[in-house]
């Protein structure tokens, strides 16, 4: 276990910025981690624990405590008597490189979410989801470490609360540090298309596509709306898409009657964000300085080189402002931005 210190943090987001931490350490197993959280607890040091900050935008004045990336590592697959799979993997490993290895061993249930970048151990506190599937569709257990007093804790999905880009590990931030996550696969073909992209690509399939023909769909269809993370800076959709009331729906139809939207629980609908930033906002491609609404994805914010957090804010808050002004919607980030 090694503390280093004054270590950038735009070198440890996809973003690309980010200050120095005064202390930064890399846990490679839950004794690692908790040794950690009890170092910073024993100097009071403000704690920030991340993955590989895909979902982080961090501040150009660094963090002044002890930032602790979670490394934890391990993957088992076990069959069940039920027929199904568990597939354990450790909070730090990479989720595309265990989304992978599940299609080429057969489990059906992750070949949705290829291709989403950062670690295990985020998943379920987004509670990420993609082309018609979330995480919370295939959790089984999550496994996490009790910050206050080094408890290991077994979560069900119940006990996660999980919600639209929500958890309750995002509701009650600074309790649990998520350690490992369990998923239930299966080995019998259950492709999920009624994602309007996945159903136009499949239109003409004769047969039902394998699990390699969903995940190579997949890839592609992320490979034309978001930026390549080894050219441009970006923590890919910036905001969740809103829920608002079917009433506030009819309001904006009025103005705007194709907008897309879907049901999202009684008297709730989730409409398209992406459309109103292009549609409504005229915001796709719009640039200030090294800012930009990436040119084929509006929700996607991207530092093309140089930004600043600061830059990054300033232009957030002014797509957040026009969609207010032009339908009445306060959105939110789905980024996690520190301050």
């Amino acid at each position: 276990m090694v503390i280093e210190e004054n270590v950038p943090l735009n070198n440890h987001t996809t973003f690309r910025v980010g200050g120095p931490a005064r202390f930064f350490a890399v846990a490679r197993s839950r004794e690692e981690l908790w040794a950690l959280i009890t170092h910073a607890k024993d100097k009071n040091l403000p704690l920030l624990i991340m993955g590989t900050g895909s979902n982080i935008l961090a501040p150009d004045e660094g963090w002044k405590g002890l930032v602790i990336e979670v490394g934890i590592m391990g993957k088992q697959f076990s069959d069940q008597p039920d027929g199904t799979i568990l597939a354990t993997a450790g909070a730090g490993e990479n989720w595309d490189s265990l989304v992978a290895d599940c299609v080429s061993k057969g489990f059906w249930g992750l070949e949705n979410l290829s291709g989403i970048p950062g670690t295990v151990g985020a998943t379920p506190i987004q509670n990420v989801g993609a082309y018609g599937v979330e995480i919370k569709d295939v959790i089984d257990t999550v496994e996490v470490l009790e910050i206050k007093n080094g408890e290991t804790h077994s979560f069900i999905p119940t006990d996660c609360r999980f919600g639209y880009r929500d958890s309750f590990f995002k509701q009650e931030p600074g309790r649990y540090v998520v350690t490992a996550v369990t998923m239930r696969l299966s080995r019998n073909a259950a492709p999920t298309l009624h994602y309007r992209d996945l159903r136009e690509h499949f239109k003409n399939h004769k047969e039902t596509p394998s699990l390699l023909d969903i995940r190579t769909a997949v890839l592609e269809i992320r490979s034309r709306k978001f930026p390549d993370l080894r050219k441009f800076g970006t923590a890919g959709s910036f905001f969740k898409n809103p829920i608002i009331t079917t009433t506030h729906l009819a309001k904006l139809q009025e103005r705007f009657p194709d907008v897309p939207h879907f049901p999202a629980g009684e008297g709730r609908e989730k409409i398209s964000l992406a459309w109103l930033l292009d549609r409504v906002c005229n915001l796709k491609g719009v640039t200030h300085g090294p800012v930009e609404s990436f040119k084929r994805q509006p929700l996607v914010i991207v530092n093309t080189g140089g930004a600043t957090a600061k830059d990054i804010r300033a232009f957030a808050d002014f797509v957040a402002s026009c969609v207010k002004e032009k339908t009445g919607i306060a959105i939110e980030p789905e980024v996690n931005v520190l301050s």
